[in-house]
């Protein structure tokens, strides 16, 4: 069988999938205490480590299947006692304990990405919530654990946000995820909006596909609504990294409705200097009119 994953020697090398992948999490990460920077980074490692199961073009889905079977063994295993042969889920384990993560998001993570592996379309908009739940929403539940915070209400904002970011990732990487044979889009809305797989397999650009796209923004928007519903203000200051990753990825959203949802011609991106814009703006708006004392926290502790 194929080797999931390389071991780790430290913790550095878990970083280092951050910043290989070029993700807007490091933006978001790069200003947590240097504990909960190393902590969010091994939950990302395991996060990224899993998807890349499924995402392998070189591996067949049988081969996959069997991968990813081993990984929630050997995740089982980490939990238990600690002596998994991967490196990465015993440093995983710690970081569950350390933290009191609930150890559910992680096998729903799973979970999630095994519907990649079983399905390349959604006929209903619920069902695309059960996929968006299970692979976004749980890094949510994961994250707010070492974030910490004060009011249950702050669970239900990392539900809505990380559905809102999927849906997000969604809408931009039509393109892309067509050409791997995917259609994330429910087919319901398709046929709603009088437009084909066929069309779309063709990136036909048309007032149908923009009605469409109209219509599936505006379900994204009302998942960052709800998520900023959730979001008390005894929490914010704490949760400034989730509202950083938020800025980035409306500010994706909002460059699609720009374009007047030609995700066909360009990905769409936000640049570098804008991220760090960002980046920059949230923290320092958090630190002056919130006050978050990370050894004050009311929950577990934290």
């Amino acid at each position: 069988m194929t080797k999931i994953t390389k071991e780790f020697s430290s913790e550095s090398e878990e970083k280092e999938i951050t910043r290989q992948s070029k993700s807007n999490f490091l933006y978001s990460f790069s200003l947590l205490s240097k504990e909960k920077n190393d902590a969010i980074n091994t939950v990302y490692a395991f996060c990224r480590k899993t998807d890349d199961i499924v995402d392998d073009e070189n591996e067949s889905i049988e081969t996959k299947h069997s991968m990813i079977t081993e990984w929630r063994n050997e995740l089982e295993k980490a939990l238990k006692n600690g002596d998994s042969k991967y490196s990465l889920l015993n440093s995983l384990n710690k970081i569950i304990k350390k933290f009191n993560i609930p150890a559910e998001p992680f096998f729903d993570l799973i979970k999630g990405m095994e519907m990649d592996l079983k399905k390349n379309r959604y006929n209903t908009f619920g069902e695309l919530i059960d996929y968006c739940f299970n692979v976004a929403s749980t890094v949510g539940l994961m994250s707010i654990e070492i974030f910490g915070y004060n009011n249950p209400k702050t669970k239900d904002f990392a539900v809505n946000l990380g559905i809102a970011l999927q849906l997000t990732n969604i809408l931009r990487d039509i393109k892309t995820d067509a050409e791997h044979g995917r259609i994330y889009i429910p087919l319901e809305d398709m046929e709603s909006f009088n437009y084909t797989e066929e069309d779309l397999l063709k990136f036909k650009y048309n007032s149908n596909f923009i009605n469409l796209m109209k219509h599936e923004c505006g379900r994204a928007r009302h998942y960052y609504n709800e998520a900023n519903k959730n979001l008390t203000k005894e929490d914010k200051g704490l949760m400034f990294a989730a509202r950083i990753m938020e800025h980035i990825y409306f500010r994706v959203l909002e460059k699609i409705e720009k374009k007047n949802y030609n995700v066909f011609e360009k990905k769409v991106k936000v640049s570098k200097l804008k991220k760090i814009y960002i980046t920059a703006g949230v923290y320092l708006k958090y630190k002056l009119l919130y006050s978050f004392d990370e050894n004050k926290l009311a929950l577990n502790g934290k």
